[in-house]
């Protein structure tokens, strides 16, 4: 019976392990094709956080959201920017009052990112790894 309970215990510690990781998406940043600039972590931070308008090389940047309460927006957050989304909200609004700067242009989907970024050099977005296609290069994964 001891047995019985000792391998219970250890496959279930195996599951509460394993199903977390199994079902976190992995987060792609997506830039143009055509973008030649290397972005850091900490250029992408900078950029959502609106603390820069460029990429590395001078060329200007326009990040692009998710939609707020979207996992992938959530994720994100957390792993690139280290906010949660009433921090970045609550960011945001600060700038906005002081003058100091314009929240990236929020879309719906994966795929409306990816159309977006694909038609504009100057963009930079996330999405869930999956949705990526050869219309745009990822430059950071989380």
């Amino acid at each position: 019976m001891k047995l019985i309970k000792q391998f219970s215990l250890v496959v279930g510690l195996l599951a509460a392990i394993l199903v977390p990781a199994v079902s976190v998406a992995g987060i792609a940043v997506i830039v143009h094709p055509s973008n030649e600039a290397g972005i850091s972590e900490s250029d992408i931070k900078k950029i959502y956080l609106g603390k820069s308008t460029k990429f590395p090389n001078d060329a200007d940047a326009e990040p692009l959201d998710q939609k707020e309460g979207s996992d992938v927006r959530q994720q994100f957050l957390d792993a690139a920017v280290g906010k949660s989304e009433p921090q970045m909200k609550s960011h945001w609004s600060r700038l906005i009052f002081t003058g100091k700067g314009v929240p990236p242009k929020s879309l719906s989907s994966d795929a409306d990112v990816v159309s977006a970024v694909a038609g504009d050099p100057n963009a930079i977005g996330f999405v869930d790894s999956s949705a990526v296609t050869d219309a745009v290069k990822v430059v950071h994964t989380y």
